[in-house]
């Protein structure tokens, strides 16, 4: 049976990126990238709540997402879902990222690149 795990989120980063070197040699770059809901009320209210997802990036991806983005940039993340779980004080925890595979600035510059993908990963 085929499976399929992909997201696609584009948000705001909340800080900046932040790279670093496996035992192997290979480079990963994190980031978190708030995504805003807004809808009506049964009042017909304006409400609003921002979701935050934790993205980590490899390889080229990871250099160019260090290079180019920073805090507030406004970016479109295309990767999957990857959940580790890890025991913490006698209980079991779950830690949720998005493993991006393309990263688009929607606020560049001219001198920026558009589109990045990447298909290399952890």
């Amino acid at each position: 049976m085929p499976a399929l795990n992909r997201v696609q989120i584009i948000g705001y980063l909340g800080k900046d990126p932040e790279t670093r070197q496996t035992p192997s040699g290979k480079k990963t770059c994190s980031f978190s990238v708030a995504v805003s809901r807004r809808w009506k009320g049964a009042e017909g209210e304006p409400k609003e709540t921002t979701d935050w997802f934790n993205v980590e990036s490899w390889g080229r991806l990871a250099e160019i997402c260090q290079a180019y983005l920073s805090k507030g940039r406004l970016v479109f993340i295309e990767g999957r879902l990857q959940t580790e779980r890890y025991e913490q004080g006698g209980e079991t925890r779950y830690f949720t990222r998005v493993v991006a595979s393309q990263m688009q600035m929607l606020d560049r510059k001219a001198e920026e690149p558009e589109l990045i993908e990447s298909s290399e990963e952890a």
